[in-house]
């Protein structure tokens, strides 16, 4: 697993309340637009590229550009992903997370599926070192809430994105994809990933349909 988290940079979208970026211009006042060629390293922008074979592959964040963020989370923490490990992987690849998004000052909103109802954790607040004792507390247990849970973060994005519409926006979706089936899904007008938590001899890989049905960028846990 990737020694840093998913510093997920979603891309940006103009807008009058935008902030300050690089400029276009070679003599602009903040500078031309270009690429960081050292520094933290921008995983889920490489990844997206294909799994990284050489240095050269690797994109870095900028640290002149100061974004406001948000990153939605939801974690899928029902009975099934106690098996081989997959939710303890799962919590350090979110611990992780949320030492990242603290660093670059992202805004949070979190969201677990597990026993009947999807539960918020946090809703667009910045991303604090009070969310470790949270991740230490959780468990997996009960049913599969997830495609309520998926639901109701497409709503409240929606509304967020009427009223927030220069926030750069990602979704971050961690599940084994365990679901018998599913009607129409949702989905994201920001870009999407999912990780695939799934793990054992016998894997049913339903992850990857319901990635594709969310269209969404898939990743399993292993490749990180």
């Amino acid at each position: 697993m990737a020694k840093k988290a998913l510093g997920i940079r979603p891309r940006s979208d103009a807008g009058a309340d935008a902030k300050p970026r690089a400029g276009r211009l070679d003599n602009g006042r903040q500078g031309k637009s270009r690429a960081a060629r050292s520094g933290s390293i921008n995983w889920p922008g490489t990844l997206l590229n294909g799994r990284p074979s050489q240095r050269e592959d690797l994109l870095y964040r900028l640290r002149s550009r100061s974004p406001h963020e948000l990153w939605l989370v939801i974690v899928d923490a029902s009975a099934s992903t106690r098996r081989h490990q997959a939710l303890s992987d799962a919590k350090g690849l979110l611990a992780q997370l949320f030492d990242d998004a603290y660093r670059a000052r992202a805004r949070l909103a979190l969201l677990t599926a597990s026993g009947h109802l999807p539960k918020w954790q946090v809703q667009g607040l910045k991303a604090s070192k009070g969310l470790s004792s949270w991740l230490d507390a959780l468990g997996a247990g009960g049913g599969t809430p997830l495609l309520a849970a998926l639901g109701e973060a497409a709503q409240w994005l929606a509304f967020r994105q009427k009223r927030f519409p220069a926030e750069q926006q990602r979704v971050l979706l961690l599940t084994d994809g365990r679901l018998k089936d599913w009607p129409a899904l949702p989905i994201f007008n920001c870009p999407s990933l999912l990780v695939d938590v799934e793990r054992g001899p016998i894997r049913l890989g339903r992850a990857k349909a319901l990635a594709n049905g969310l269209q969404a960028d898939y990743r399993h846990i292993d490749d990180l």
